[in-house]
């Protein structure tokens, strides 16, 4: 135990100095686990995860979701879902922030990445917004808080790491990140009306647009639909694995690029091109999460915690509460991924113990907890100084102040911890769908 706490102490210290989060995790996790065991074990240990990550076949799904990603916002059809939201929402007040928010969660099922969501929705809405003369808050705050979706509702790269590590069915934890996601959107827009009573000038109604143009908009929406129903359907019905899914969601993409005209070779390169450093990215953070997991696992610390919270004989929730402040307050200082990637492999033993007492099997507890952690992840991408949504927003859009964005998503964390607190007490918002599979 007290080997694992000066682990995470130097972590910090070495975050703190600004060493790559990857990197400090591999350094502290293979000399820790050289200090306990041995070097040649530890030099053996850090060749063996690279070479098992880079081999996984179960990880084959990340760069093949993040290109389906690619394609489909070279395609425009983040456009196409913010003009049909933008339909039927724009004449309200704060209807624009709304339509953002249905058009993230819309782009969220066919891309997977909440930075990439928030990034390409923010040049697709910014502009409608100040056209009609939104305040700068609200529109950003919308844009960042509708991109976190990306990490939840399926297909989710997170999602798919998560499983990874616990062993948990990817295709099961896709159909729990579905009501949770739609409730993310309603609680979203409720936090949009709230803003809009207080004060009405944030948001000025649109332009009322006619029902034939409303259904002329929706119809332009098949894109969408078809690859989530390809994609998503085809692993619900046991038709292909998540894997599988992924390669033939990266194809449609592609002919959908194809069929808009809309590709060319300089395009396909960069598409290509940012592939590739995303999904090294990612790859290189799961390495050095890997390192320092063992590392931890080799401590003795997540057992010993299990036996110190059962020996409190506390309430379940009340640990499981424990867990989300400490969530909370990590994704004010850490990177969500990495944040996710460093305790995940240390609080998952504890929850596993605490399994018979919520009520649930261990395949099911995974799966709740699962969808809990990425909720948090959620939270601390618009949570303040660490808010990578918002930094997002930042460079894309250079006359808007880091101030006024985390102004105006307040709100919006604010009703992620509602919904959090929802999806905790109330497991069968995340169970329900996994059980029909």
């Amino acid at each position: 135990m007290l080997a694992a706490a000066l682990g995470f102490a130097v972590l910090l210290v070495l975050v703190f100095l600004r060493l790559p989060i990857a990197f400090a995790m591999a350094l502290v996790g293979a000399v820790g686990y050289a200090i306990l065991i041995d070097w040649p074990p530890a030099f053996s240990l850090i060749a063996q995860i690279a070479r098992d990550t880079a081999e996984s076949y179960a990880l084959s799904v990340v760069p093949l979701f993040i290109l389906m990603g690619n394609f489909v916002s070279r395609a425009g059809l983040s456009e196409q879902l913010y003009t049909a939201s933008n339909a039927f929402l724009g004449h309200r007040r704060g209807g624009l922030a709304m339509a953002t928010i249905v058009a993230c969660g819309g782009f969220s099922a066919i891309c997977g990445s909440s930075l990439a969501t928030a990034a390409t929705m923010a040049k697709v809405a910014m502009p409608s917004m100040r056209r009609f003369g939104y305040a700068d808050s609200i529109a950003t705050g919308s844009i960042a808080a509708g991109g976190t979706l990306g990490i939840l509702i399926p297909p989710s790269v997170v999602l798919v790491i998560y499983g990874l590590i616990t062993q948990s069915d990817v295709s099961k934890l896709f159909a729990a990140g579905i009501l949770p996601g739609i409730v993310g959107i309603l609680f979203y827009v409720g936090a949009v009306q709230f803003m809009i009573r207080l004060n009405p000038e944030l948001g000025p109604p649109g332009e009322r647009t006619a029902w034939p143009a409303r259904w002329r908009a929706l119809r332009d929406v098949w894109g969408v639909v078809v690859l989530f129903v390809v994609v998503i359907g085809g692993i619900y019905v046991g038709a292909f694995t998540p894997t599988e899914a992924a390669g033939i969601g990266a194809f449609g993409a592609l002919l959908f690029t194809l069929f808009k005209r809309v590709l060319d070779r300089r395009m396909l390169f960069r598409v290509l091109a940012e592939t590739g450093v995303t999904t090294s990215m990612l790859f290189v953070v799961l390495i050095g999460a890997l390192i320092f997991a063992n590392f931890i696992n080799e401590t003795g610390m997540p057992n010993q915690l299990a036996e110190f919270v059962r020996s409190l004989e506390i309430a379940p929730l009340f640990v499981i509460f424990g867990i989300m402040a400490i969530y909370i307050l990590l994704g004010c200082v850490f990177e969500s991924l990495s944040m996710l990637l460093l305790t995940v492999p240390v609080f998952v033993p504890l929850i596993v113990a605490l399994a018979d007492g919520l009520g649930m099997t261990k395949p099911e507890v995974l799966i709740w907890f699962g969808i809990v952690v990425v909720v948090v992840t959620e939270i601390s991408l618009i949570t303040p100084p660490v808010g990578l949504n918002v930094y997002v927003l930042r460079g894309v859009l250079p006359d808007v102040s880091t101030g006024t964005i985390f102004a105006g998503v307040t709100p919006f964390w604010c009703a992620d911890i509602l919904r959090l607190t929802l999806i905790v007490l109330v497991p069968p918002l995340s169970l329900f769908v996994p059980s029909l599979l």
